[in-house]
């Protein structure tokens, strides 16, 4: 049986910083808003903090070892028609991301990196 490609993943660097989020925050949840600057990156959030709707979609429920309730990733719709063709890797690098995203007071920032996904 062909298993399906998962359209969000996170690195093993960056799901130790969820857990670490969430034994600090609760529960959490990704949005890419696919504005300029930080908007382009995954910013995360205490989960419901950041307000979807219909201009979001819902790309992944994300189990992470250690975290009890998935970790939603959204994405704007307009940012994903320009990635729909990938598969969303998120990482971790060095640097401040923005000031609204959890991770900033670590030093670090969430990326996304891309890989496309066969037809």
């Amino acid at each position: 049986m062909d298993e399906e490609v998962p359209r969000v993943e996170l690195t093993p660097t960056a799901a130790e910083l969820v857990r670490r989020l969430h034994a600090e925050h609760g529960p959490l949840m990704f949005h890419q808003s696919g504005g300029c600057c930080d908007g382009s990156a995954p910013m995360c959030y205490p989960d419901g903090e950041f307000r979807t709707g219909d201009s979001d979609v819902l790309l992944a429920e994300l189990a992470v070892d250690g975290v009890a309730e998935p970790v939603t990733f959204w994405m704007s719709r307009s940012q994903y028609q320009a990635w729909s063709h990938t598969r969303l890797i998120v990482d971790v690098v060095p640097g401040r991301g923005s000031g609204f995203s959890l991770e900033a007071p670590e030093g670090v920032r969430f990326l996304t990196r891309s890989r496309v996904v066969e037809a």
